[in-house]
């Protein structure tokens, strides 16, 4: 019985065990008082658009362009937010457990090493669900507030001006179209995603790297690259030699398997544009984060297990 107990502790991916590991880095990153600051920062400009209201004196355009721009606003922040969070808790869960001991008595357990990194990683992106949840709930309560405020004022202008009832009808449309949609939920569940990936990246470089600072600033960059990548490829096709058309195809697709292509993710232009987001658009994104995030996971877990502690 002790024999078979001992196999079954020893076994990866215990669902109990990477929840336990999970919840207690959720907890560990909340009592990191600089994350604090993020958060509050982040509800502060989501929050601040309260405080200028539209006045319409001019074009039926400005309304319209008001939401969008509080749109914007409110989900760049939410990246930058989401972004800064997932790379530097990453990167410095593994030096303090090392730094606390803690990664020490949790292998000495013995705790598997996968089941160590995927309860981190779990943590982490928990951690910024939740924030980005908040988020969202706050900025959809200020897209509301503001987008039945403008209803009221830009629809009064246009009848006192005699517009026409096809008109007014166009206008609403417009209006509630900038307004909180499902479209505008797949964007901020995008921002999830692709900070899952980034995540993941930084997982992995905070396994081999010895320094918190160069994983941040790594993190960072791979970041930037995954941004340009898919450029960078076009353009080396279109000047390189005809003859050097299948290594070309090689190293294209062997750079967009090591650095994720983030302009993928870049849906929050159409959204704020009112262009609706597809389903099949939120399962193909949900689909490509899986992939890197396990494939990130898993590379990470090779280099884990060969560190001795």
């Amino acid at each position: 019985m002790t024999s078979q107990n001992s196999k079954t502790s020893n076994r990866w991916l215990q669902p109990r065990r990477v929840t336990v590991i999970a919840m207690h880095t959720f907890t560990q990153l909340v009592r990191m008082k600089v994350f604090y600051f993020l958060s509050v920062f982040a509800l502060i400009v989501i929050a601040a658009n309260f405080l200028d209201l539209p006045q319409f004196n001019g074009p039926e355009a400005i309304g319209v362009g008001e939401l969008q721009m509080l749109k914007s606003t409110c989900m760049g922040v939410m990246k930058l937010f989401a972004v800064v969070f997932v790379i530097a808790a990453t990167a410095l869960l593994l030096p303090k457990d090392v730094e606390d001991r803690t990664l020490y008595t949790i292998l000495a357990k013995p705790v598997p090493r996968l089941d160590y990194l995927v309860g981190k990683i779990a943590g982490v992106l928990l951690l910024v669900f939740v924030s980005l949840l908040l988020m969202d709930l706050l900025m959809t309560v200020v897209l509301s507030f503001r987008t039945n405020h403008l209803l009221v004022d830009q629809l009064s202008w246009a009848e006192a001006r005699g517009w026409t009832q096809e008109a007014i009808d166009s206008e609403r449309r417009d209006i509630i179209a900038q307004g909180p949609t499902w479209s505008f939920q797949g964007a901020v569940f995008a921002i999830f995603l692709q900070s899952a990936i980034i995540g993941a990246v930084a997982l992995l470089l905070s396994t081999f790297s010895t320094s918190t600072l160069f994983t941040i600033i790594l993190s960072f960059l791979i970041y930037l690259i995954g941004h340009f990548q898919a450029d960078a490829a076009d353009y080396y096709k279109a000047t390189a030699e005809a003859g050097s058309n299948a290594f070309t195809t090689t190293m294209t697709k062997l750079l967009s398997l090591i650095f994720p292509n983030f302009q993928l993710f870049n849906v929050i232009d159409a959204v704020i544009e009112g262009i609706p987001m597809t389903m099949n658009a939120i399962i193909s994104l949900t689909g490509l984060s899986l992939f890197y995030v396990v494939l990130y996971t898993m590379l990470s877990w090779f280099v884990f297990s060969d560190k001795e502690f």
